[in-house]
């Protein structure tokens, strides 16, 4: 039997030794070819970012996945896919959305929005908001005429929902006897709402209300004050809009700056 040397016994430790990393990072050799590690974690971070818990059976998929597609895209190679015009187009195509995904990531990241920011878009909102609410009713007709005839018959004690579900021309609340919800004054248009604030509660106007829409008849049935969400309930809502704000215009400043001929 041939003796090992102690120069062969280290070399063979040593080749082990350096062997353990590199398989670990690995999770399979397809045709001689390694599969890193790195691709299976990438798209198990993209999985955890869409919300869906990366779990022990995920992962034996994903990794599934990952070795599925080293084998198919070894195919391809073969077939020389990978040299034609149109690959070479949707690569360089897909190498722009993620450098420009990776861009705005770090524009973000390097940009983040600040409590004081979030504080006083709240505040703004708020003041544009608050004050009082009216619950209101109408009933939406072309033709003055039809609204005159509408506001005679509810003074002979026609009903108002009635009316509007077989009547009125906006779809949105006709079907609803009329109902509009509660929301500010602010949010109709100036002829509505200069009609709506002038009447008491459980009062219908006394003529119709023309508008770029048609002929309103307006009833109001409560008024209260504002019901504005609290901060904590709306600030991440916030903090989206404003980070969306801020890239739009990161992206305008770009475009601006940059030399198109």
């Amino acid at each position: 039997m041939k003796k090992l040397s102690l120069g062969s016994i280290a070399a063979a430790a040593i080749a082990v030794t350096l062997a353990l990393p590199v398989s670990a990072q690995n999770i399979a050799i397809v045709n001689g070819k390694a599969v890193p590690k790195a691709r299976a974690e990438a798209l198990a971070q993209q999985v955890a970012r869409s919300g869906r818990p990366v779990t022990p059976e995920l992962e034996g998929q994903i990794k599934d996945e990952v070795i599925a597609r080293e084998i198919f895209m070894q195919e391809a190679q073969k077939l020389g896919l990978d040299a034609t015009e149109d690959f070479k187009t949707q690569l360089e195509l897909a190498r722009q959305t993620i450098l420009i995904r990776e861009l705005f990531a770090d524009f973000q990241k390097k940009n983040p929005v600040t409590d004081e920011e979030i504080k006083a878009e709240y505040d703004k909102f708020a003041a544009a908001n608050g004050g009082k609410e009216y619950k209101a009713r109408h009933i939406l007709v072309e033709k003055e005429s039809e609204a005159k005839d509408i506001i005679a018959r509810l003074k002979k004690g026609a009903k108002f929902e009635d009316i509007a579900k077989k009547q009125s021309k906006d779809p949105g609340s006709g079907a609803k006897g009329g109902d509009l919800d509660w929301a500010n004054p602010g949010s109709y248009v100036k002829e509505f709402t200069e009609a709506l604030v002038k009447l008491n509660k459980g009062q219908t106007t006394d003529t119709p209300v023309q508008s770029q829409f048609g002929w309103h008849v307006i009833r109001l049935d409560d008024v209260r004050q504002a019901q504005l969400p609290k901060l904590d309930e709306v600030k991440p809502q916030i903090a989206q809009q404003l980070q969306q704000q801020r890239l739009a215009k990161f992206q305008e400043d770009l475009r601006a700056k940059a030399k198109v001929e």
